[in-house]
């Protein structure tokens, strides 16, 4: 696969895994019944598996050397402290108010990680 069509479905892909995230975690905060069912729970999976290898392809053909690329260890860092976050957020029985917190913090992470892919600096839209 070329490098643009890539970095196309890598987009589209966290696009759509953002998109879900916020209406799990939205719809799970709210009490809504569809967060349970198996769809919602298989999805994403499979939604993020291919965002994974989409990644994994692109650092394969861009083969940068990570001191040249410090905004890709911010973004795989970024990444550590999104999926911590989001595993709160979603899941049930936690306090509703450590639940909402860990979701607008993994919202903040990851529109954080999308300025640094934006930007390609480390510091994403703390830079300015």
């Amino acid at each position: 696969m070329d490098y643009s069509t890539l970095k196309l479905l890598h987009q589209s892909t966290v696009a759509i895994s953002i998109c879900g995230f916020f209406a799990r975690g939205l719809g799970g905060l709210l009490g809504a019944q569809w967060v349970r069912r198996r769809a919602a729970r298989t999805w994403p999976h499979v939604i993020d598996t291919v965002l994974l290898l989409s990644a994994l392809g692109l650092v394969w053909q861009l083969r940068p050397e990570l001191g040249q690329a410090p905004w890709l260890v911010a973004k795989l860092s970024g990444l550590l402290v999104y999926i911590g976050l989001g595993i709160v957020a979603l899941k049930p029985g936690r306090p509703i108010g450590l639940r909402a917190a860990a979701f607008v913090g993994a919202l903040l992470t990851v529109s954080w990680m999308v300025s640094v892919a934006l930007s390609k600096h480390s510091l994403g839209f703390f830079a300015t």
